[in-house]
């Protein structure tokens, strides 16, 4: 089964997911009284979302993986076809600079202070890598507002420790899906933290609990 979210971004070029996460008083959160309010942008066509799979024990799967482990690399996948899924992760510099200047967009249009990219470029060089030097790249055109990166894993951290010392974050499609549940925990839930899936042509505005 194929989510109908997912479906409707891919066809219809959705490539933004912008969450706002802010605390309203009277809704049940331990950070009340930090005064959560945190709007997340994420990317929606690319990363391990595109949908490039290939499935445990079928023809293609083998194919790829010893199209892989023949290239000149020390990097080869030691378990076989009829054990092994494999997904892929395209992330491009279009998308990128598409996506974190839809986040400085928003950020200067809604009167923000600071852009925040999320990656895991420490250990995902050539992926998570080229989305952060990609990133750096678009926020030099964008002097007034502030711009830093955090690697994921310490980004969850930061949020459930320190969530008022950020404003606008810009994430790939995975780490978005994941963060922006997170912020939406901060504040109280799904239910107060809808979603706009935004592309040049429309936007969709999803259910608050996605497509569960």
């Amino acid at each position: 089964f194929r989510s109908i979210n997912v479906y409707l971004r891919q066809e219809l070029g959705l490539f933004a997911c912008i969450r706002p996460c802010k605390y309203y008083p009277g809704v049940r959160s331990f950070f009340s009284e930090q005064g959560v309010d945190i709007v997340i942008v994420r990317e929606n066509t690319e990363d391990l979302y595109a949908g490039v799979e290939f499935e445990a024990g079928k023809p293609e799967t083998g194919q790829l993986i010893e199209f892989i482990n023949n290239l000149p690399s020390d990097r080869k996948i030691k378990t076989g076809a009829e054990e092994t899924g494999v997904s892929i992760k395209p992330i491009s510099v279009s998308g990128t600079e598409r996506i974190v200047r839809c986040a400085f967009d928003y950020a200067r249009e809604n009167g923000r202070k600071k852009v925040t990219a999320v990656h895991k470029a420490n250990i995902m060089k050539y992926s998570d890598g080229l989305y952060l030097k990609t990133a750096t790249k678009v926020a030099e055109s964008y002097p007034e507002i502030e711009f830093e990166e955090r690697i994921v894993d310490n980004m969850c951290m930061q949020l459930t420790q320190k969530p008022e010392l950020y404003d606008v974050l810009v994430l790939p499609n995975l780490y978005g899906d994941i963060v922006s549940d997170l912020g939406a925990g901060l504040v109280g839930g799904l239910g107060v933290a809808p979603g706009a899936n935004i592309g040049p042509n429309g936007a969709v505005f999803e259910a608050t609990h996605g497509t569960a």
